[in-house]
């Protein structure tokens, strides 16, 4: 299970990605829009790396945390940017 870290981590990394330039890029009005479009695409990411590893045992589990990640991650995003 350790080399599934790796795959989860990659989606938290996508998702801190998206997050600064959300807040970076976007205006005030549109940025919860594109917090909701960087969830979406971790969500896809998250279920291709998931089926690319051809690993059965844990599946739920690592979608599960890795989505979770990603939640909090651009829930902390999002106010940040009602903050600003």
């Amino acid at each position: 299970m350790n080399w599934h870290w790796k795959t989860i981590a990659t989606v938290w990394v996508l998702a801190i990605v998206g997050a600064i330039l959300t807040i970076i890029l976007a205006t005030p009005a549109s940025a919860i829009g594109w917090i909701g479009l960087t969830l979406a695409v971790c969500t896809l990411v998250t279920l291709a790396l998931q089926i690319a590893t051809g690993s059965k045992e844990g599946y739920v589990l690592r979608v599960t945390v890795s989505i979770t990640g990603a939640i909090v991650i651009l829930v902390v995003a999002t106010v940040v940017v009602a903050a600003l």
